[in-house]
């Protein structure tokens, strides 16, 4: 999921369950990867069945909720940004 900021103010990201946030300058653009498989179940978070993500937007910030806990950050450019992703499996033996 693409998360883009067209406003003229820095947003803040906050990535859930694990409450990582990063700011998003103007005209940046962060995107957020969720790998749990849909035969995991929904997060408490998402309300629909199987649903990736769930998304809360607000003036100055955006909140994710991604499936499962398991996701990763990147910026528009595809550079990793640090997240708090340690028991994903799916990003390897160094998450």
């Amino acid at each position: 999921m693409l998360v883009n900021n067209e406003g003229e103010a820095p947003l803040e990201l906050t990535v859930e369950p694990w409450a990582d946030a990063y700011q998003i300058l103007p005209g940046q653009t962060c995107v957020v990867v969720t790998h749990s498989p849909a035969g995991d179940g929904s997060w408490s978070g998402t309300r629909r069945k199987n649903e990736p993500f769930e998304v809360d937007h607000r003036r100055d910030s955006v909140t994710v909720w991604a499936n499962g806990h398991c996701f990763h950050l990147s910026d528009g450019a595809a550079h990793a940004i640090d997240a708090a992703d340690w028991y994903c499996p799916a990003r390897g033996a160094d998450s």
